[in-house]
C-alpha cells in the first residue's frame, strides 16, 4: 500500500449491502467476515527465500587489504613522529614497514579486482561522493610519500649502492617532506575503508557507520605500534608503546560505543559463529598486548610477544567485521526488522510522508 497526496480527497467507501436471497452468516463459525482463519499469519522472509541485500563479493584478500592498510597508515604516522624527534632506528623501521604493508595491501587489492588495470581505471576521475574513488587517490598519494622515504632508507642501508646516480641528492632532499606527506594521508588511509564498508546497504556495516572509522583508526594504531615493538630496540620504541596503548584503549571504547549505537538485531552477527569468535579473541589479544606494552614493554621478549598479540588483534578485528557484514546479508531478518523499527520511530515522531510503506 502506498501513500499519495490525493488520498485525502478520496471519498470514503460505503458499506456493502448483502445480496438478496443470501443468508447472513454468523461470525466465528468459519463462514462470512467473522470466520476463523484457517491459514496462520504469514511471516516475512524474502522473495522466494532469497536474501534482501546482495552479499558483497569480498573475501580474504579484501580483509587482508583492510588490515595492511591500517598497518601502513599507523606506521607512516609513527615514522613521522620518529623523524621529528630524532629516533633514526624507529623512523627507518616504520618507513620500511609502511612501504611493505602498503605494497602487500596493493597486491591483495589487485588480487580481488582480478586485473591491475581496474585499479588504474579508478584514477581516471575523482568523485568526492564516492569512498572508493577517494580511497584510490588516498592510497596513491600515500604510496608515493611512503615509497620515496622508504627507498631513501634502503639506499642508506646499502651504503648508497642503489643505481640512482644524480637522483640520490634529490631523493635525500625529498625524504623528509615525503615522510610528512605520507603521515598526512595516514589517518585517511586507515579510516576510508570503514567508510567504504558502511556506505553500503549491508545492514551490519551500515548500522555501524558512525563509529566504525574510529574502530579502524584505533586498530591501525595498535597494529603499527605492535609491529614497531617487534622490530625496534626498546630504547627507541617508547612512542610505539604509547601508540599501542592508545590504540587499544581507543578500539575498546569505540567498539563498545559502536555496538551501543547499533540496532540490536543488526549487531547480532558481530557476536555469532565465526565472526563473533574472531572479534572476541581480538578483544582478548588487544588487552593482553596493551597490558604487555604498558607494563613490560621495556623488556625485549615481552615487547615482541605483546607486538605479536597486537598485530593478531588488529587482523582479527578486520576479518571479523568483514565476515560479520557478509553474514548479515544471508538472513532477511537483519535487514527487515531494523527497517520496521526505524519506520515505527518515525511514525511516533509524527513523520508519515517519507516512506511508501504504510502498513506492516
Amino acid at each position: 500500500m502506498t501513500v499519495s497526496d490525493f488520498d485525502e480527497y478520496r471519498p470514503p467507501e460505503l458499506p456493502r449491502r448483502p445480496k438478496r436471497g443470501s443468508k447472513r452468516r454468523r461470525a466465528g463459525t468459519g463462514e462470512g467476515r467473522g470466520e476463523v482463519p484457517m491459514v496462520p499469519e504469514a511471516e516475512f522472509t524474502s522473495y522466494y527465500g532469497r536474501p534482501v541485500v546482495k552479499p558483497p563479493p569480498w573475501g580474504d584478500p579484501i580483509a587482508a587489504y583492510l588490515f595492511l592498510g591500517g598497518v601502513a597508515g599507523g606506521s607512516a604516522l609513527l615514522a613521522a613522529g620518529a623523524q621529528l624527534t630524532g629516533r633514526t632506528i624507529l623512523c627507518r623501521n616504520s618507513r620500511l614497514a609502511a612501504l611493505a604493508a602498503v605494497g602487500m595491501g596493493a597486491v591483495a587489492l589487485v588480487e580481488d579486482l582480478g586485473r591491475p588495470e581496474r585499479f588504474l581505471n579508478m584514477l581516471r576521475t575523482i568523485k568526492l561522493t564516492s569512498p572508493m574513488s577517494l580511497g584510490s587517490w588516498i592510497l596513491t598519494a600515500f604510496s608515493a610519500g611512503a615509497g620515496v622515504s622508504a627507498v631513501s632508507e634502503i639506499d642508506r642501508m646499502t651504503g648508497s649502492r642503489l643505481p640512482l646516480g644524480p637522483l640520490r641528492r634529490l631523493l635525500r632532499g625529498l625524504e623528509g617532506p615525503a615522510g610528512i606527506e605520507a603521515a598526512v594521508f595516514a589517518a585517511p588511509l586507515s579510516a576510508y575503508t570503514a567508510v567504504l564498508l558502511s556506505d553500503t546497504a549491508n545492514p551490519t556495516w551500515n548500522a555501524a557507520r558512525e563509529d566504525l572509522p574510529f574502530v579502524f583508526v584505533s586498530s591501525a594504531g595498535l597494529a603499527a605500534g605492535g609491529l614497531a615493538m617487534i622490530t625496534t630496540p626498546v630504547r627507541e620504541a617508547g612512542p610505539a608503546r604509547a601508540l599501542a596503548v592508545l590504540g587499544v584503549a581507543g578500539e575498546l571504547i569505540a567498539s563498545r560505543l559502536m555496538e551501543k549505537n547499533m540496532d540490536p538485531v543488526a549487531a547480532e552477527p558481530l557476536h555469532s559463529d565465526g565472526p563473533g569468535r574472531m572479534l572476541a579473541w581480538s578483544e582478548r589479544l588487544a588487552i593482553v598486548g596493551g597490558v604487555g606494552a604498558l607494563l613490560g614493554g621495556r623488556y625485549r621478549l615481552t615487547a615482541a610477544v605483546s607486538g605479536v598479540a597486537l598485530l593478531s588483534a588488529s587482523a582479527l578485528t578486520r576479518f571479523g567485521i568483514l565476515r560479520a557484514g557478509i553474514r548479515s546479508t544471508e538472513n532477511p531478518r537483519y535487514t527487515i526488522e531494523p527497517q520496521k523499527r526505524r519506520l515505527a520511530a518515525r511514525r511516533e515522531a509524527g513523520v508519515v510522508h517519507d516512506s511508501i510503506t504504510t502498513s506492516e
